[in-house]
This record gives C-alpha cells, structure tokens and sequence, in this order.
C-alpha cells in the first residue's frame, strides 16, 4: 500500500483557524494511492467510460457492477451508489461518462461526471471519498480533468469560508486520488493543487459578492496572497495617477470614486522565471466589481450577476497563482488587473462624452454599458509601451465582455481572435488545441476590416467611436468589434504585421465559459494558459 497524504485536515483534529487563512490557501486536501482498496476512505467514486473495460488493478470493482446492471440496464444513464463488502466504506459510487464519440466528445465527459459523482458521494455522507479514472486511451489527462472535476464542486465560497463557525473550511475532509503506479501519484497531486489553487483564487475574486470584492479589498486580497511568493505586487491607487495614466478607466471610475469603499485600483503583477526569458506574456484583465451599466443602465432586471464582470482580472491573479506554485522556468509574465466599479449617479461618464486615451486617440463615448473595453484600452496601450523592450512579448486582454459571445457561439465557450502578428504565429490555434487537453475549451473568431470600420468616427469630433448605442447582444459582429476598438484606441495598430516592430496581441472573451450565475464561476481561462505556457506536453 503506498498513500501520499497532502494538507491532510479533518473537521476532527483541525483547530479554529483565522479569516486570514480562510481566504488564502484553502485548497480542498488532496492525496493519492495505489490501493483501491485502501481503508483511509468511506467509499470509492469510480469515474469511468465502461466499468467493462476496467484495468486489472481495478477488477474488484467490476464484478458489482457487473451484478448490479443484470437487474439494471439503466447502469451508466446516472449515477449509481452499491453497497460493496470490502471497499472502503463498503460502498461504491459509479459515475459513468457514458459512451465518449471522439468525432464530437471532448474531455469535459469526465469532469462533468466526476462533478455528478462527488456531489452524489457526499449526498451518501462521504468525508473520504477515493475518486477512481482509470485513464482513457483516447485521453491522456482523463485522471486529472476528472480531479479537477470533483476539486470545482468542493469547492467553498470565500463568504461561506470566512462567515462559518464550522472547524473546517472544507466540504470533505480528503479527496483522495487513485493512481495505477506510484510514479503517477506526486505528479497527479502537483498538478491538481497547482491548477486548482489558482482556479480557487479566481473564483474567491470572481465570484464573491461586489462588497467582498470591492476593488480595495480585491487588492487586499491580492496583496496578502502572494506574500512572500515569487510574484511581485504593485498597486496604483491615487486619483491624479488614475487620470493622467489610465483616462478611460478614470472616466468610468469617476462616478465610483465618491464612494471610498468602491474606488478604482489597478493592481500590477509579475512573474519572471529562472533562466534566460524566452517568451513574455502581458496580462490585461477586466475587473468590473459591479456592472450597474452606468447611464445607459441595465433596466429589465438584468442587472442580477454583474458581480461577475470582474471574472478576466480574477483569471489573471489566478494564472499568477499556478505561477507561485509551480515556477515555470524562462518565461516572464506582467499582468493588470483593471478594478473598477460601473456605478450609476450624477457624477457617471455618459454617452456623447469625448475622452482621449493614453495613446492619445479621442475616443466618443456611445454606450456607458460598454464600460470594459474602456478600463482596459489604456493598461493594454500601458503594455504595448513595455513589450517593445520585452523578450517575444505576448500581449492579451481577456474579459467578460460581450453578451454576443454567449450568443454566437453558446455558454460554456471562450472565444480567442488573433491581430495580424498573433494570426501569423498561429496564436489562437495554439490555444484551442491548448484548451482541449483539460477542457478549457475556445472557439476561434477572426478580427474583420468591418470591425475596424465600425470603430472609425462618425464626425470631426472624434476619432474612435467606443460603441453604437445598442447591447452587443443585438449588434452584428458584437464580440469581435470591441478587439478592433482595443486595438485602435490603444495604438496597437501602429504594430501589426507591415509595421517595423509587430507586437503580437490576442483578445479572450470569457463571458460564456466564465460560469453560470447562480453558480460557481469556472476558472476559465487558467486551464488552457497552463497547459499552452506551464505543463509538461506529455
């Protein structure tokens, strides 16, 4: 029997611990093992396509089943709790993916079944559950999406962390992770905590409520997470800077400002590897604590879950995260995150106004709604000034931007869109297929001379129009135009590919794959980041 035991806390033996820790590093305890029949658990969840196919080391478990579907043929159409003498607990949870089409079906089968079956494993009373994936031939990383998987419904809301009186902060006191070789265990627990713990900070920020993570308490947040860890931190606070560095961001801020609680920051971040850099990757995320639409406001009762608008800016201190964890070597990553509040009152930024960026472009206001690509447009002008002294820079802005982009292409999907230098590499390729290896799934849009033209100003006054005066939702191209105005307002477009000097720059609009309201937001993009810049390609 070999079992690794990793942040090993039971409600049992954990003491009172403080809010501090209740918000950093509570990452539900993980461990691994061999055995499958292992008595440190309450029960096994067996995540798997067809308990037929089970390996050797696992053909102890398919006889129950085998039992259980002569008196059932419904086995695998949901999930399934025996009761089996001998296996830990005496009981067995089946979750099946049901059968995988690879013409079609992608990896999420398995976490979408490792979800059903924790949430089904605890249900039973489980504080110990032995998730079981056997890996699939077809998918090399089955065993960790499925971990990841059950990690997502374990895991506890910052408020819930922070308001219980409960011991513990977690849901079960371990989850434990079984592994058919030993070698397997270490790299399996390294790899689930490093991607989760970053996935936990991006739901902390994205996720709780406007309050909790008003942008001062964002940078709270921030500050205490990454103490004493590789990622530097740097926050920018004062009005006067706000408006004479960030003057679109200020514009939106000016409306919050009065309100001391909900001020704008902009919180800086940086990773740089051991070694020579060889690639650098200039982070710009959208962090909108709360999305009231300005004066153009969300009327209808559309305003519920504008929390969530802050999801971009919590998916990059959540890259920064895996980062600390994991410390990729020879590469360089600069991150902004954009932590602003959209508030409506006599002092908000209106349709009509003329504000000229930092690059200098006079930019008419359209629609106060389309407040994202503002407080981003001058900390991506801020990068493009950096990545020409940078090492094969990577620029990117990534956002809950536009309700189209859950209308073109579903819920559940990013979307990556490529300016010319990044389209040339190959960029937005790169990270669909990056984002197939543990789920983190895009679509691919391109940026069309029409959105270049549907940016262009409308009279002398100005030189860019921001927006035209309706949702994105009912404007045709409505998630690929913003990227034509970001790249226009920030003066990207002095840099595209017949330029001395290309920076290559790609937009991500997470507003469908960032998660469902009500629900727990989903992490995207982190998986896909990891995967295409951190994790080993094996």
């Amino acid at each position: 029997m070999v079992l690794h035991r990793f942040l090993f806390l039971c409600s049992a033996s954990l003491p009172i611990i403080g809010l501090q820790r209740r918000q950093r590093g509570s990452v539900q305890p993980i461990e691994w093992t061999t055995d499958c029949k292992n008595q440190n658990y309450d029960g096994i969840l067996l995540v798997t396509q067809n308990h037929e196919t089970l390996p050797h080391e696992l053909e102890c478990l398919k006889a129950p089943l085998q039992d259980y579907s002569s008196v059932d043929s419904g086995l695998g159409e949901e999930v399934v709790v025996l009761k089996v003498p001998g296996l830990p607990g005496n009981r067995l949870v089946f979750s099946s993916t049901g059968p995988v089409i690879r013409d079609y079906d992608d990896i999420r089968r398995f976490s979408d079944a490792a979800i059903s079956g924790i949430k089904r494993a605890m249900k039973a009373g489980m504080q110990r559950p032995l998730l079981i994936c056997p890996c699939h031939s077809s998918y090399k990383r089955s065993t960790l999406v499925a971990a990841l998987g059950a990690l997502h419904a374990l895991y506890m809301p910052l408020e819930v962390r922070e308001a219980s009186l409960k011991p513990s902060p977690y849901k079960v006191c371990v989850l434990g992770l079984w592994v058919a070789q030993q070698a397997q265990g270490q790299i399996l627990l390294d790899l689930a905590s490093a991607l989760e713990g970053g996935r936990l900070v991006c739901r902390d920020i994205g996720g709780s409520d406007p309050e909790r993570m008003a942008a001062p308490r964002v940078t709270e947040y921030v500050q205490a997470l990454f103490k004493d860890s590789p990622v530097q931190v740097e926050v920018v606070s004062e009005l006067k800077v706000l408006e004479k560095e960030y003057p679109c961001l200020a514009a939106v801020n000016r409306c919050a400002n009065a309100v001391p609680r909900h001020q704008a920051r902009v919180v800086k971040l940086q990773y740089c590897g051991e070694g020579p850099i060889q690639t650098t990757l200039m982070l710009v995320g959208k962090g909108i604590t709360y999305d009231t639409g300005g004066a153009d406001i969300k009327a209808g009762g559309i305003m519920a879950g504008m929390h969530r608008d802050k999801c971009g800016a919590a998916a990059v201190a959540g890259f920064f995260q895996v980062l600390a964890k994991m410390k990729p070597k020879h590469l360089k990553v600069v991150g902004s995150m954009a932590m602003v509040r959209n508030s409506v009152g006599a002092d908000c930024y209106v349709a009509d106004e003329l504000v000229v960026s930092r690059a200098g472009r006079r930019v008419r206001v359209g629609n106060t709604d389309a407040e994202g690509r503002m407080v981003m447009v001058d900390l991506l002008c801020e990068m493009k000034e950096k990545a020409v002294r940078e090492v094969s820079p990577q620029l990117f802005t990534i956002a809950t931007l536009t309700g189209h982009a859950i209308r073109a292409m579903g819920p559940n999907y990013s979307i990556i869109m490529d300016n010319g230098p990044a389209h040339r590499s190959g960029n937005a390729l790169q990270w669909q297929k990056a984002g197939e290896v543990l789920g983190d799934v895009f679509e691919v849009s391109s940026i069309r001379r029409e959105d270049y033209e549907f940016h262009k100003g409308k009279s002398e006054y100005e030189e860019i129009l921001q927006s035209n005066n309706l949702p994105s939702s009912a404007t045709p191209r409505g998630h690929q135009t913003p990227a034509a105005f970001l790249i226009m307002a920030s003066g990207l477009d002095k840099y595209g590919q017949d330029s001395d000097q290309p920076l290559p720059y790609s937009h991500i609009d997470i507003a469908g794959s960032s998660g469902p309201f009500p629900g727990v937001p989903t992490g995207a993009p982190i998986l896909a980041m990891a995967t295409n810049y951190i994790l080993p390609s094996a």
